[in-house]
């Protein structure tokens, strides 16, 4: 796993160094290309470098507990069980965060709210869930265009 995460870190390296060349940056379409790229990567390879981080203080911290002085084997000792719980936890989210792209997370969504049977109460449900959703889109930072809506007297949503 440290090898496809080095490559990784790698891949940003040179992507970052290809954004600072003044032959990528003359071609519009290529700095788009790549600072995409770069900017997928980039929460990653912030793992990548925690997790690296982490695994150098447990090879140091095991070192100091070689070490004759008690009082620092003591500290030590709590900074390792410190290190180790860490350990599996940042393994974990690296696991999730190489999981593949879907092709479709960047393509846009076209989502239709109705209210079912049930009168003014299902049309105040209808109204709660786009309220539900458009704060969700807004949190996300995603774009939200309302095609079509009918409100109703009491605040509901109506086909």
């Amino acid at each position: 796993m440290l090898d496809k995460l080095l490559q990784i870190e790698e891949k940003y390296e040179n992507l970052t160094e290809l954004l600072m060349d003044p032959k990528v940056l003359s071609v519009q379409a290529d700095v788009q290309k790549y600072s995409r790229e770069h900017a997928e990567l980039q929460p990653i390879v912030e793992k990548i470098r925690q997790y690296k981080k982490v695994l150098s203080d447990l090879a140091s911290t095991e070192e100091l507990l070689k070490s004759g002085d008690n009082e620092l084997k003591e500290l030590a000792q709590a900074e390792l069980d410190e290190l180790k719980k860490k350990k599996p936890l940042l393994e974990g989210e690296l696991k999730l965060m190489m999981l593949p792209v879907d092709p479709r997370d960047s393509k846009n969504v076209i989502l239709e709210i109705r209210a079912g049977t049930g009168g003014e109460e299902a049309a105040l449900f209808g109204a709660s869930l786009f309220r539900m959703y458009t704060k969700y889109a807004e949190s996300r930072k995603w774009k939200v265009d309302i095609i079509s809506m009918n409100a109703t007297g009491l605040g509901g949503l109506r086909k």
